[in-house]
């Protein structure tokens, strides 16, 4: 706890905007370096103050196509400094102003406009297996439609399916439009059953859900041609090694948010193998200030 209690308090304050200078400015640097990928997904933690429920923690992994990946995480609403921690690791990198970054989400409300505070060219990307995990499971649903209803189920998995593959592509217009009108014809069924209006409220969310996301939602098939990543699977062994092995899985404890959060931060950097060079650098500073005390004595 002390030593995760010291690095949190190097952690510089927090500012409503990182991103600094302007286009001029940046294309008056050098050739930036080559494209960084961050993944951020989250997790849940057992509560210890408000038991039994959990609460969120969140995971990113920034990935460039030279160097080291770099971990981070905190816990969500409890953390006072995301923007500056994420924007620290990013310095530390070498990341460049002008160096291309995609950030890739769930497109959670309080990760969407993340590349604005950072790097405004930046560009923000829903995972696609957010995407697909939410289509799964409204074809779960439909399969599962009482009788007479289960007759229309291949009919109503193939509209869904055909969403998946709109959205692929990124046609979100026709997607959405084919969503609604498989809502709409529940309005058609007299006292529908419980499983009916399940899927419909399923329905009026995942089309809630892609609406908010549209601007984040690009062509899929194009980026994955080019083997640009498409999804947040990478992260998924970060969020096991960073929370699961330690937090939940096989785990009984129950948690504070302040525990998690320091806890997290010496994980990560043990993970990335930089947490020495923090004692290194510690060291450092106490032999120098050792030194000045002598020589002013």
């Amino acid at each position: 706890m002390p030593v995760a209690v010291r690095l949190e308090a190097e952690l510089g304050p927090e500012q409503a905007m990182f991103a600094s200078g302007c286009q001029a400015e940046w294309n008056k640097m050098p050739i930036p370096g080559p494209p960084v990928t961050i993944g951020i997904d989250g997790g849940y933690v057992r509560s210890w103050t408000d038991r039994p429920t959990n609460f969120q923690v969140i995971v990113g992994k920034s990935v460039p196509e030279e160097g080291p990946a770099r971990r981070f995480g905190f816990v969500a609403g409890h953390d006072e400094k995301p923007k500056r921690r994420l924007h620290e690791l990013l310095i530390d990198q070498g990341i460049a102003m002008n160096q291309e970054v995609t950030f890739m989400s769930d497109g959670a409300c309080n990760l969407r406009d993340l590349q604005y505070y950072m790097r405004p060219n930046a560009e923000h990307v829903l995972d696609y297996f957010h995407i697909t995990m939410r289509i799964t499971v409204l074809q779960q649903m439909a399969r599962g439609l009482p009788p007479p209803l289960s007759a229309a189920a291949p009919a109503a998995v193939a509209t869904l399916e055909s969403v998946k593959h709109h959205l692929w592509h990124g046609n979100v217009g026709r997607a959405l439009i084919l969503v609604e009108d498989f809502t709409d014809g529940f309005d058609l069924i007299a006292d529908p059953p419980p499983e009916v209006r399940k899927l419909r409220r399923y329905l009026l969310e995942f089309n809630r859900y892609i609406e908010k996301n549209a601007d984040l939602i690009p062509n899929y098939a194009e980026r994955h041609r080019y083997g640009e990543v498409v999804s947040t699977a990478f992260v998924e062994s970060t969020v096991n090694q960073v929370i699961a092995k330690r937090f939940a899985k096989k785990q009984q404890m129950q948690w504070t948010p302040r525990s998690v959060h320091l806890l997290m931060q010496l994980r990560t950097r043990v993970l990335d193998g930089t947490l020495e060079n923090d004692f290194k650098r510690w060291r450092t500073e106490r032999r120098s200030s050792t030194n000045e005390a002598k020589m002013a004595a």
